[in-house]
Parts: structure tokens; sequence; C-alpha cells
């Protein structure tokens, strides 16, 4: 089970929160979403969840989804999950290994990400992939490095509760 808030970013639990806020801001701000019909939510530290629609326009030539769509919604999942306990910083994969456990043909899949271990430099987490009947179809393992990249200066991330599409800016 991860720390409280407070423990790991010196954040009070409603920081946190906002902190979470902004990183689901971020998520949705990134030009690579807009090929994927997903949305992330984070409801508490070192958890992620991305779910996300799979239909026919990200198949391969043998009609079930092309790998790039479990690595990108496991490597996502598990990166929130850990950037949940950094406030300050963007983190960087710096490796994913990824099983395929069976083709996703059509529906909502989701992604459920968790943070494992590391709290300074280099964090752990995992994801798995289910379909609709809660069938797990991909899992992956992840690290992730704090970068120099710090997240107050990424348009997306915004710790407010504010942004420009809810403020009409």
């Amino acid at each position: 089970m991860p720390p409280d808030s407070s423990a790991v970013t010196g954040e009070s639990a409603g920081g946190a929160a906002l902190h979470w806020r902004a990183l689901e801001r971020l998520y949705a701000s990134a030009p690579i979403n807009r090929l994927f019909r997903s949305s992330l939510s984070i409801g508490r530290e070192g958890a992620a969840t991305i779910l996300f629609d799979v239909d026919d326009n990200v198949f391969h030539a043998a009609g079930a989804a092309h790998g790039t769509i479990y690595f990108k919604m496991l490597d996502d999942a598990a990166f929130y999950a850990a950037n949940t306990l950094i406030s300050d910083r963007f983190l960087l994969t710096t490796s994913f290994n990824l099983q395929f456990l069976r083709p996703i043909r059509h529906g909502r899949i989701r992604a459920e990400g968790k943070w494992i271990s590391g709290r300074r430099r280099v964090l752990v987490a995992e994801a798995r992939l289910l379909d609709e009947e809660d069938e797990e179809v991909g899992r992956g393992t992840g690290t992730f490095m704090r970068s120099q990249i710090p997240l107050s200066g990424l348009p997306g991330y915004r710790a407010d509760e504010s942004s420009p599409s809810e403020s009409g800016e």
C-alpha cells in the first residue's frame, strides 16, 4: 500500500488531490491522446485508471488491437500511478516490459496502474488491462525516472481547479 501523500510529497491530502486533477488534465492535453478515445482518473495515491475504447481503427491486419494499444495504455497507467507520488517533476519511462495475454477485439478496456516501489529518483509501477468481462488481456511493469522537466512548466499541468476550457480562455 502506498504511503499517504503528506509522507511522500510533503503535501496535505487536499494538495495531493489537486496534483491528481492536474495530472488528469496533463493526460487529456497530450497531443497523442487525440488519437485515442481515452480518459485518466486518479482516486488515490499510487494508482491510476485509464478507460479507452477499442474499435477497428486500431486493428492490425488480423483483426485485433495492435500491440501499440497495449503498450500505450499499460505504460500510461503505470506512469501516472507513479507520478502521483512525485509532484514537482515529470517522470520518464526508462524501461517497460509487457505481456500480451489475449487479443482485444472491441469494446471498453480498463488499464489499472499501481505504484510498486521507489520514491526518489527511480520508481517502479505495474499495470494490467481488463476487458469488458474483467478478463485480463495484458499486463506490464515499468521503471520511471525523475526528469529535469518541472510539472509546473508543462502547459497541460495546472495545479489549480481552472483550465482554459473551463474558464472560457
